[in-house]
């Protein structure tokens, strides 16, 4: 019987990427996205890899949907064995300019919502003593950058949570592990870069170079196979049961410093 991936922003970006490495592994998957063309993206994704699937348009700032996303989920296949909290969204600001609703919006979609998920398939994971759950954190929940309070608050709060979630489920088969990228060329990257122009007052190329690359070791952004290859091994290789509670940097050497 196959396994069933649950994955919050899965129809762009990493979250896609991910759910394809997973449906190449014959995982059901429980799409998610707000893209107009969501539903589309998971049924080509589900009909390349002949894979089962549901899809959810809820959005990632009301409990009551993310509820419902995953109570459908367990309805039509019965067990979640992976929950993947990917949503998530940025806004860069200096502080004094930073508007408190994006405040707000940026904590609910990239820290609150992951409690939300796993809150809601904990009982079930519980039950079954079997659950993989990974947070996609940042390199920003590592470390800061300037103009990114909200994310940065928000993405150190995932680790947190995760390092928490690591020691309540290890009794019950459940492990927990974050993923911390650094610069991956996604939609949020590239809303990101023009955001970055106005603030920093430069050209595209000289954003991409002098603040996006600035810190990678390697001089390149991180491809989204790469943060879905990982996550696929953290939660269905027989050699990473035991890795629990970590934040693992994907993020071509920026902690490294």
């Amino acid at each position: 019987m196959a396994k069933t991936v649950l994955i919050t922003g899965s129809t762009s970006g990493i979250g896609l990427a991910t759910a394809k490495a997973f449906a190449a592994q014959g995982y059901n998957i429980a799409f998610n996205g707000l893209e107009p063309n969501g539903a589309e993206i998971a049924a080509e994704v589900a009909a390349e890899y002949k894979v089962d699937y549901i899809y959810s348009p809820a959005n990632m700032l009301h409990s009551d949907q993310i509820i419902g996303f995953v109570q459908a989920t367990l309805d039509k296949f019965g067990k979640i064995e992976v929950l993947i909290n990917n949503a998530g969204i940025q806004f860069v600001s200096p502080v004094e300019d930073f508007p408190e609703d994006k405040w707000n919006d940026i904590i609910s979609i990239n820290l609150t919502a992951a409690f939300i998920a796993t809150k809601a398939v904990w009982p079930s994971m519980k039950a079954n003593k079997f659950g993989r759950i990974i947070n996609v954190a940042s390199a920003h929940g590592l470390i800061a950058s300037p103009y990114k309070s909200a994310y940065v608050a928000a993405k150190h709060g995932v680790v947190g949570f995760t390092k928490v979630m690591a020691m309540e489920g290890g009794a019950f088969g459940i492990t927990c592990n974050a993923v911390c990228p650094g610069y991956v060329f996604t939609p949020i990257v590239e809303k990101q870069i023009g955001a970055q122009m106005e603030v920093n007052k430069m050209t595209r190329e000289e954003v991409i170079e002098k603040v996006f690359l600035k810190e990678h070791a390697v001089k390149e952004f991180i491809p989204v196979e790469t943060i879905a290859s990982t996550i696929l091994y953290l939660c269905d290789s027989p050699a990473s049961a035991t890795i629990t509670g970590i934040a693992m940097p994907l993020d071509a050497g920026w902690t490294a410093h």
